[in-house]
């Protein structure tokens, strides 16, 4: 499956790659990541009202800057389209209208506190993909939704590693956020174990991650493969 700060994106099985430049300091990345999934979810038709199969479809924009080895600033444009024209809708990759509810951009920050520990800062900005509350004059207020997290590798033994993390959101405007009903929660809690599997000169990185959603009640084992 696909997580992402705590949410499933899409709980079946993903393809995903991706393509990126990096300068010769690297410094500097510029990158296209894009998934698409071997099984649908159903979506729901706006002008028949039926229910049709939509596959997970993405293709997202990434770039990334690194001010030192511990310190660097990222900006992610989320374009997230499955089921858009399943579900009637046209589908305009380029169109960052909040209510379209599938292209939004989140701006990052990382920092090494020691070499096996991360902070790291996003902020979903100008109301993106729902990101926003209506009022009761019917206007729309942009949450800026931000989320926290830690990530701390905690041992290692060979190619074992194993790293815990624990992550939140919260916005300081409106009373609830991208990821949260409420202004704010503990949304990513859990661990991930990684090995490197060995197929003669072959190595082929290999993840297990268990999270929980304390707000949403929901708890999955995810498995990553990098083949290439």
């Amino acid at each position: 499956m696909h997580t992402w700060h705590g949410s499933v994106v899409h709980p079946g099985a993903v393809f995903a790659a991706s393509l990126e430049y990096n300068t010769r300091n690297e410094k500097f990345t510029f990158g296209l990541w894009g998934g698409s999934s071997f099984s649908g979810v159903d979506v729901q038709n706006i002008t028949t009202g039926e229910s049709v199969n939509a596959y997970y479809k993405e293709v997202s924009i990434y770039t990334k800057y690194r001010f030192s080895n511990r310190f660097f600033i990222e900006a992610v444009s989320h374009n997230n389209y499955t089921g858009v024209e399943e579900r009637g809708d046209e589908l305009q990759y380029w169109s960052y209208d909040k209510t379209q509810g599938y292209n939004f951009v989140d701006i990052n920050f990382g920092y090494n506190v020691t070499p096996n520990t991360l902070l790291y800062f996003a902020t979903i900005i100008g109301g993106g993909s729902g990101d926003y509350e209506v009022k009761s004059d019917g206007s729309l207020e942009d949450s800026w939704t931000h989320y926290f997290e830690v990530k701390s590798q905690v041992w290692e033994k060979e190619d074992y590693k194993l790293s815990v993390f624990a992550g939140g959101a919260w916005s300081f405007i409106t009373d609830k956020t991208f990821y949260t009903e409420g202004a704010g929660n503990v949304i990513n809690v859990g661990a991930t174990f990684s090995k490197t599997i060995n197929l003669g000169s072959y190595k082929s990185p290999v993840e297990v991650t268990a999270m929980w959603n304390p707000e949403q009640e929901k708890t999955v084992l995810q498995l990553d493969i990098m083949l290439f």
